[in-house]
């Protein structure tokens, strides 16, 4: 399994600001507008973002520390596994049906078991418990993985997709839920392995791949757009149109802004059960890149109104 610590390059002592910076300088080099073509930036760029999609959010943070990558997988039960991991010392506990890891302690149950019984019962068939052989039963089948690519903005704001899922099979609808990230679980039940002596079939659960956007990038449920505005436009002030994942909303460009300049648009990030994020719009000055005489001179008078060197005082 990945270590997410290792993919930020961060301390797994690292505090929520050196997480951020080190993602926005990883995603920035990694973006795949700066590497176009590049199969390998572009997989580093996911993996990347997977990470801090994880570490930018102190509960799944939490769990990612305990548990591992296994404890950010949708439908990861903690209090089973702590349960679990107590009853077994923390170790890998061998029946009948062989390794049991907590890999078993997603929604679902154990494999073949399909929750049945539950907790209690998995603990009785590993122990034994006082009874005699099962029978065997109707069982559940086995759950079974896969992918899913979703665009940028399909995973923000939610989607439903018809897949197929097996060859000559009816089409299935999935719905990808508001807010969902690179690494994130949908389970589609019933479209899993047969089932055992007549038993249901098991679960798909499909890991979700988020596609990059040209403009935006995210970090948890914050957004990130670098906003051309024009030289006038920095001078004056103005007022532009921004787009939103919930429609476009008119942001206030300051008199006199400079390139590089924050502005923020507090709840216009990305929207998740009862969490929301912000919108942080970064202004980058384009200057026109005509070669005319007129546009010349008018950059001969802005470097004449400039007093001093701009640069003084930069060290290293």
């Amino acid at each position: 399994m990945a270590d997410f610590y290792k993919e930020l390059g961060v301390e797994r002592s690292a505090s929520a600001d050196e997480i951020k910076k080190a993602y926005r300088k990883l995603a920035g080099e990694l973006h795949p507008d700066k590497n176009p073509g590049n199969k390998k930036s572009e997989a580093r760029f996911k993996a990347v973002n997977r990470a801090n999609q994880v570490l930018s959010d102190p509960q799944k943070r939490k769990l990612y520390d305990e548990f591992g990558e296994d404890g950010v997988r949708e439908g990861f039960d903690a209090s089973a596994a702590r349960a679990y991991r107590a009853a077994t010392r923390g170790g890998r506990v061998r029946g009948p049906g062989g390794g049991v890891s907590l890999e078993d302690l997603f929604s679902g149950g154990m494999p073949g078991g399909g929750g049945a019984g539950g907790f209690g019962d998995m603990l009785g068939d590993l122990f034994g418990g006082g009874r005699g052989p099962r029978r065997s039963g109707p069982a559940k089948g086995s759950d079974l993985t896969s992918e899913v690519n979703v665009d940028f903005a399909s995973a923000i704001r939610g989607a439903e997709l018809r897949l197929q899922l097996q060859e000559g099979g009816e089409p299935v609808t999935v719905r990808i839920p508001p807010g969902a990230g690179e690494g994130d679980r949908v389970r589609v039940q019933g479209h899993g392995a047969p089932g055992a002596h007549g038993g249901p079939q098991g679960d798909l659960l499909l890991t979700i791949r988020v596609g990059a956007h040209p403009h935006y990038e995210r970090a948890g449920l914050d957004l990130y757009l670098d906003l051309p505005i024009t030289a006038g436009e920095a001078y004056r002030g103005a007022k532009v149109r921004v787009p939103t994942p919930e429609g476009a909303v008119t942001l206030t460009v300051p008199k006199h802004a400079q390139s590089g300049q924050v502005a923020r648009l507090k709840g216009k990030g990305v929207k998740r059960q009862n969490q929301q994020g912000d919108l942080y719009v970064r202004f980058a000055i384009k200057l026109p890149e005509d070669e005319s005489s007129a546009v010349a001179k008018a950059i001969e008078a802005l470097d004449a109104a400039t007093d001093g060197d701009l640069r003084e005082g930069i060290a290293f």
